[in-house]
């Protein structure tokens, strides 16, 4: 029995349905265009803790250039009007493609920005004059190796257990592969308050990004430890840790013994994950780890804090107890790490002019005094004079240490770091383009 062929469609009817489609993406595609401090629900007392004026100008610049796309699918389409619907449905979906890619873009810059308009906004503000001041340490050191003007990271709140960031330039899936225009660094809520150690350690690697180091840094570890005829799964175990690390060791450099006392706390966990190793990782175990901080510490020449660094570790983690780390990577472990804290902090760089990371970012005694002297200041709670702001991480961390109590302190490092303002009208004056 032969089956029903179905009813045609009449032609007008069809022209009209695929016509309201295209009318409908049509209307969508121009909303999401530009972003400015009044459409994210900043208020006037908001704005001393804005985002700058440069990360509104970023963020519309790479929305504008969305815009372009999607209105030369648009465009695309218009052509199609007596083109098979199949063709025209296609033309739809490029359209459609692009406009997911504006949401996801504006989405995200969106929630970023308006967290300033939250109870966590001179939180936020703080983190970013700890992470202006790290690149400022630099440009302090050596004018020229920034090659100009550039967009300082932005921080924002968000769950997790520890800060992570998003590099400048990055490739982001949640953004269909746009790639980021400022570093954006992520603070749990549960670590906002601008003493954490990892935080210095997040903002160094957009240090390594913008520098240039983040291919040299690998080849030169690996280099160096096939010169020291290191075995190739140790080179090759660590070549993959190689960014991590120099994170933690830019980290010394920007605040001292107290940031490897800090990261270290943030290591300590039962030994059951200390002292497992884990394949394809980019984070190096945590047993060897704080063996990395204690060797820049001796580097940097603070033995003593290099030396009880040591016996604590050993102390709460040892392998004879038991461990599931690799013993080849365990026996060549000393000598390893000897060689890549030299080579990452201590070699020149042809992205550096020839100079050693320890060189642009200097750390010695005197600032290691001013540090303490800072935390001393502190504990008392008053205000230390002059302190830079990447210093007042670690002597925030020294008050602690002496007792005081974290909210009081939390509060003194906010006023010093964002100071409350009087509200102040038209502090970033952008109109939507």
């Amino acid at each position: 029995m032969a089956m029903a062929r179905p009813n045609p469609v009449p032609r007008d009817t069809l022209v009209r349905f695929l016509r309201v489609k295209a009318r409908t993406l049509a209307s969508r595609a121009h909303k999401l265009v530009a972003l400015t401090p009044e459409a994210v629900g900043l208020r006037p007392e908001d704005m001393p803790y804005a985002p700058r004026a440069e990360h509104f100008a970023a963020a519309n610049k790479r929305l504008q250039a969305i815009n372009r796309a999607v209105q030369g699918r648009l465009a695309e389409l218009g052509n199609t009007a007596d083109a098979k619907p199949e063709d025209q449905l296609l033309a739809m979906a490029m359209v459609e493609r692009e406009i997911d890619r504006a949401r996801r873009a504006f989405g995200m810059f969106f929630e970023v920005f308006a967290q300033r308009g939250t109870a966590f906004n001179r939180r936020l503000a703080a983190h970013d004059a700890i992470s202006i001041d790290c690149y400022d340490a630099i440009r302090q050191a050596s004018p020229r190796t920034f090659r100009g003007p550039i967009v300082p990271p932005l921080t924002y709140l968000e769950h997790g257990y520890s800060p992570a960031t998003m590099r400048r330039g990055v490739a982001l899936s949640r953004l269909l592969g746009e790639t980021n225009p400022f570093p954006l660094i992520r603070i749990p809520y549960d670590r906002d308050r601008p003493w954490q150690a990892v935080f210095l350690h997040e903002v160094a690697h957009n240090l390594q990004a913008d520098l240039g180091l983040w291919v040299q840094n690998r080849d030169a570890v690996i280099q160096r430890l096939a010169e020291e005829r290191a075995p190739p799964l140790v080179i090759s175990i660590f070549g993959r840790w190689h960014k991590e690390i120099f994170a933690d060791l830019a980290a010394l450099l920007l605040g001292g013994p107290a940031s490897a006392w800090g990261l270290a706390t943030f290591l300590a966990h039962p030994a059951d994950k200390v002292m497992t190793y884990r394949p394809g990782g980019a984070h190096p175990t945590g047993f060897l780890r704080a063996q990395i901080l204690a060797e820049m510490l001796h580097r940097m020449k603070f033995e003593d804090h290099a030396r009880n660094l040591r016996a604590v570790w050993k102390r709460l983690y040892d392998p004879r107890r038991g461990h599931r780390i690799p013993a080849l990577l365990l026996n060549h472990a000393k000598q390893a790490i000897a060689a890549v804290v030299d080579e990452i902090a201590f070699q020149p760089r042809r992205a550096l002019a020839e100079r050693a990371l320890a060189t642009i970012i200097p750390f010695g005694p005197h600032d290691h005094q001013a540090i303490r002297a800072g935390g001393e200041m502190l504990a008392r709670l008053r205000a230390p004079r002059d302190l830079p702001p990447r210093f007042l991480v670690s002597a925030a961390a020294h008050a602690i240490e002496k007792g005081v109590d974290p909210r009081d302190l939390n509060e003194l490092v906010l006023d010093i770091l964002a100071p409350r303002e009087q509200p102040t009208v038209n502090v970033i004056t952008l109109k939507a383009a």
